[in-house]
């Protein structure tokens, strides 16, 4: 199981980038693994403000739909047309291409609240 220790998770299983006040969103090796074959994507609209575990966007996958979860609270800055096009990229790459959205945040101290690589793989075993 792949865990990046540069990146924070939450316990919904997604994952985030911090670079500045703009976090980087995905789900994580674990998640897209349980899912097994995502097959869509539904994205975020840009400029939508969240609050922390608000439902943001969504994958679904030949087995079901999942909500994907702000981590923190800020606003949509990006969504990823990549995985709308190509959904398989959240399996084949979740740390990378198949990122979902990034978010402006309203306190980037808020990212210590998220999980480090050690908790996250404590939790999923």
């Amino acid at each position: 199981m792949n865990i990046p220790s540069d990146l924070r998770y939450n316990s919904s299983h997604e994952w985030v980038r911090l670079e500045g006040d703009i976090i980087t969103v995905g789900i994580t090796d674990h998640a897209q693994a349980e899912l097994t074959d995502v097959v869509f994507v539904e994205l975020p609209a840009v400029g939508r403000k969240v609050d922390h575990g608000d439902p943001t966007a969504v994958v679904e996958s030949v087995k079901a739909a999942s909500d994907i979860y702000a981590p923190l609270s800020g606003e949509i800055t990006e969504a990823n047309p990549e995985v709308e096009a190509d959904p398989a990229l959240v399996n084949t790459d979740p740390y990378g291409k198949g990122w979902i959205f990034k978010m402006r945040l309203n306190d980037a101290a808020s990212v210590s609240q998220l999980m480090d690589a050690a908790a996250y793989a404590a939790m999923i075993h």
